[in-house]
């Protein structure tokens, strides 16, 4: 058995959850999401709380049964509170802006970097170093960072790039001088 998949899921007051055979949908103050589950797994909403069975006992089922139950706590947890990713620009020169639907990142390219920015996920930007990613779907979000990050991954020699907030970057040695 797997210690997260039997664990219970308490919805909040704000939140409305609807099961219908293998789609559930979730509604809360900031949006709403749906998820089509596993036909190995079952999933019964009883006086605000979801539980989480297995419908066989195959490995598959076993390998689902853990990660349902997280992606349909953080569906909960995203629309009644929102996710937030924090990521930072370091270096001369590099900043962000967001111009009409498109964060513009300046990451010391002889062009700019335009990202579109996906329905239902917010950007603030900051000193014009700082985007704060905020959304209500976790995967949007956690996507989203890791693909503005992915424009110029922290470099190892000088640390520059785009980190995460409270990412450390691990310095090496450059070449000696003689």
């Amino acid at each position: 058995m797997s210690r997260i998949g039997k664990l219970p899921i308490k919805v909040p007051s704000n939140v409305k959850v609807e099961v219908n055979e293998q789609i559930i949908h979730i509604s809360g103050p900031h949006g709403k999401l749906l998820r089509k589950v596993s036909d190995l797994i079952l999933v019964e909403l009883n006086d605000n709380i979801i539980s989480i069975t297995k419908a066989e006992n195959t490995r598959i089922a076993n390998q689902l049964y853990g990660l349902t139950r997280t992606l349909i706590n953080n569906m909960v947890i995203g629309v009644s509170q929102k996710f937030e990713r924090t990521l930072q620009l370091q270096g001369v020169g590099y900043r962000a802006q967001i111009t009409g639907k498109n964060l513009v990142l300046n990451l010391g390219y002889s062009h700019q970097v335009l990202i579109p920015i996906p329905l239902g996920i917010d950007i603030k930007v900051e000193k014009n170093i700082g985007i704060i990613i905020t959304g209500f779907d976790k995967e949007l979000v956690g996507q989203l960072a890791a693909t503005i990050r992915s424009k110029r991954p922290p470099e190892p020699y000088k640390g520059k790039g785009i980190l995460y907030k409270g990412e450390i970057i691990k310095r090496k040695v450059g070449k000696s001088g003689k």
